[in-house]
């Protein structure tokens, strides 16, 4: 068999290679890819060539071949339906880590069925999902918070949809972009600029991937506050004015990272866990807002250019033709 998959073969080149595919062995499924998306974080950090070589094998996706700068194939969020291998799953639509590929073998462990309730296209949320649930977790917004989250793209829409199901005093979504903006009513908070966002804050979760926005959240807090850091920044350096009040109002950063269980649920619960609460939210057809394209498989050295350059869209789809 063969297979195409999206290979970045240097910084800001990609490509579609065809390779050779073996059929799937004991405990093995193939996969044929319907949907893929784009994480515009982390997979732009690749294009980019901004992964320091120091992390680079810390931060591997589950089936990622190669290394950054490149070649190397990255990606981990795909949803397909299981075509041969283990008899119970042929026939089931699945998400898995896997890179942009149009055909897969994995193990049938690394499988996450989808239920009816949850389309192809908003399945592929479940590793962005899961993210989300593991910053909750770290979190811990309690009943009646003033919570922040400041970064409308994908990892900030999805911690914003989870925080708008739960009994928060005010809930905003602070980015400068009017479109993510507008996309904070359907997903249960207010929209606003970051010049407008509201102060004393008892908790706010930053995900803008950008110095500016990790100060302005450190900015939003109220006395003993906490910003809970979501981006990852790469080989990009961020400078902070920790010489002011940060002290005296005892204001605190702390990391989150979905590698990890949260230390706080690390007891009680597992990344399978964690999994099925990210299938449970990914049945909310508000989440549809955070989709864009589609664009076809074989289009998707160019949307990567394109996406690099600025082209808006939280999360985009990827398609693969039957």
């Amino acid at each position: 068999m063969e297979a195409r998959a999206y290979w970045t073969e240097g910084p800001g080149r990609g490509a579609v290679r065809t390779e050779r595919l073996d059929p799937p062995g004991h405990g093995e499924a193939l996969v044929r890819a319907t949907v893929s998306a784009v994480s515009r974080g982390t997979e732009l950090l690749v294009h980019r060539g901004g992964v320091p070589p120091g992390v680079a094998a810390r931060m591997r996706a589950p089936f990622q071949v190669g290394t950054p700068p490149g070649p190397v194939k990255y990606g981990y969020l795909s949803v397909g339906v299981v075509e041969a291998g283990e008899a119970e799953w042929v026939g089931r639509r699945v998400f898995c880590l896997h890179p942009h590929q149009d055909r897969y073998v994995v193990p049938v462990t690394a499988l996450t069925e989808l239920p009816d309730d949850v389309p192809d296209r908003r399945g592929v949320l479940l590793g962005t999902l899961e993210t989300a649930v593991n910053a909750l977790w770290d979190a811990r917004p309690l009943y009646g918070d003033r919570v922040s989250v400041v970064g409308g793209g994908m990892v900030g829409l999805c911690v914003t949809a989870l925080l708008g199901r739960m009994p928060l005093e005010r809930l905003e979504l602070v980015d400068p972009d009017p479109a993510r903006r507008a996309l904070a009513a359907g997903l249960g908070a207010h929209g606003v600029s970051p010049e407008e966002a509201s102060d004393d804050r008892d908790l706010v979760l930053h995900a803008s991937a950008s110095a500016v926005g990790l100060r302005r959240a450190i900015e939003l807090l109220g006395d003993e506050g906490e910003v809970v850091e979501l981006s990852w920044y790469g080989d990009e350096a961020v400078t902070l004015d920790l010489g002011g009040a940060f002290h005296a109002r005892r204001l605190s950063v702390r990391a989150s990272q979905v590698s990890t269980v949260s230390p706080h649920r690390a007891a009680r619960r597992d990344a399978a866990g964690r999994r099925a609460l990210a299938v449970r939210a990914a049945a909310d057809p508000a989440l549809d807002a955070l989709l864009a394209g589609p664009t076809r498989f074989e289009d998707l050295p160019g949307l990567m250019t394109r996406l690099a350059d600025g082209a808006p869209g939280a999360c985009h789809l990827v398609t693969y033709a039957p």
